[in-house]
């Protein structure tokens, strides 16, 4: 965990935590500081602690033979008791909590989420809709989540932004066929399409939630 940690233990506690001081000395390097650096690492510390949150990873101390899990970031094993998404993402709301709860444990400060989402390949329907029941899902149990961690481990939780609200190129694949919004763009890959938008079943569930502060799930 403290590879995780390492940077924002510096930005919330305003100094170089003595294990990691102890691993750069170790290495044969030293952090060279200058008169004053350390008053403004005390007095330069955050209101409160962001992050984006997808997925949670596996490891194994042996890896041979095991299906792995691609993620944002890293890859990690593929835990066969979760779902996944298209693209092999995957979903664990119970692991949002643990990431609320093991950081306010940690530093007692505000938490806010900056992203948090569903890639998913979205069609429209005979009807003209796009109907999108797994995003509802997908936002209504990693809301539950956030709830709990509020309301059961007295996390202080100041927001929550939804990955993106309008669907836009995905970063990690650089692909339009990767879709989180609540609102379909007709554009393709390489650019093709109408550029309509069209609101997702999504669209009206998420206005729910939003109403009643996260109360109604269902």
């Amino acid at each position: 965990m403290r590879s995780i940690f390492r940077y924002v233990d510096i930005q919330v506690l305003g100094e170089y935590p003595r294990y990691l001081l102890k691993e750069i000395e170790n290495k044969g390097f030293q952090v060279h500081m200058e008169d004053g650096d350390e008053e403004i690492l005390r007095n330069g510390t955050v209101d409160f602690v962001s992050f984006s949150y997808y997925m949670t990873s596996c490891e194994a101390g042996d890896k041979e033979g095991l299906d792995m899990a691609p993620g944002n970031t890293f890859n990690g094993v593929k835990n066969p008791y979760l779902p996944s998404s298209e693209w092999g993402w995957q979903t664990d709301p119970s692991g949002l909590r643990y990431s609320l709860v093991e950081p306010y444990d940690r530093y007692r400060k505000p938490l806010f989420i900056v992203e948090n989402g569903l890639g998913a390949i979205d069609v429209v329907a005979e009807d003209g809709k796009v109907h999108d029941p797994y995003r509802k899902e997908y936002l209504k149990y990693h809301v539950k989540a956030m709830s709990d961690a509020i309301n059961e481990d007295g996390v202080d939780l100041w927001g929550y932004t939804w990955w993106g609200c309008i669907d836009l190129v995905s970063e990690s694949t650089r692909q339009m066929s990767k879709r989180y919004g609540f609102i379909y763009v007709d554009m393709d890959d390489y650019g093709n399409g109408t550029f309509q938008r069209i609101k997702k079943d999504s669209f009206d569930y998420y206005r729910q939630v939003i109403e009643s502060n996260g109360t109604n799930l269902d």
